[in-house]
């Protein structure tokens, strides 16, 4: 059986609401939430929350049907105003929940922040071939960063960074503001090892 990953989420009016229902979900179940429950004993969920969200993973979707059933009967049993989402599955391949839109990718969020989202470095064997393939790339529509005999080349995506990479013999990097995310006001890009 694949292995899948399956949620609900339970959107409740009020913060104190969504840390109660959590509790509850964690501990001693409502009469008809806990029979519903019986069917999950061996079973073991993941229960989170955000601000005034709370969500339920599975492993499959029918222990996630079984979940929103439980959930459903425990906010019924306490009189809690909540909205529940009707099963999700998560979209490896599209990296988001069946029930949110297509949206950008991060990708595509960097390039629109004015960052290429990859890099590909390239050591040239001497200032001037460096110089020379700058130019060759700038033709081509690159904006090559050019230092000493060293280039970085942004790239689009990481099937570009590939491409580009394999064509320079260069290596492919993360690149713009994610890399500045992760570490904070490092302008070093690294070519190689320490060359011990």
């Amino acid at each position: 059986m694949a292995d899948d990953d399956w949620r609900i989420r339970i959107e409740v009016e009020k913060e104190e609401n969504a840390t109660g229902l959590l509790d509850r979900l964690a501990g001693e179940l409502g009469s008809e939430a806990r029979e519903l429950a019986r069917d999950l004993e061996s079973r073991r969920l993941a229960v989170s929350r955000d601000g005034e969200t709370v969500f339920v993973y599975a492993a499959t979707r029918a222990e996630a049907e079984r979940a929103h059933a439980v959930v459903e009967a425990e906010l019924r049993e306490n009189g809690i105003e909540a909205k529940t989402s009707r099963v999700e599955q998560w979209l490896d391949d599209e990296d988001r929940w069946s029930d949110e839109p297509p949206g950008e990718t991060w990708e595509e969020e960097e390039l629109e922040r004015g960052f290429a989202p990859w890099e590909v470095r390239v050591e040239c064997p001497s200032r001037q071939e460096a110089r020379e393939l700058s130019g060759r790339l700038e033709a081509e529509g690159y904006k090559p960063e050019r230092r000493f005999q060293y280039l970085v080349i942004g790239a689009a995506s990481r099937e570009d960074a590939d491409a580009l990479a394999a064509r320079l013999h260069g290596e492919v990097e993360a690149g713009g503001e994610v890399v500045l995310e992760a570490e904070p006001a490092n302008p070093f890009a690294i070519f190689g090892g320490l060359g011990l």
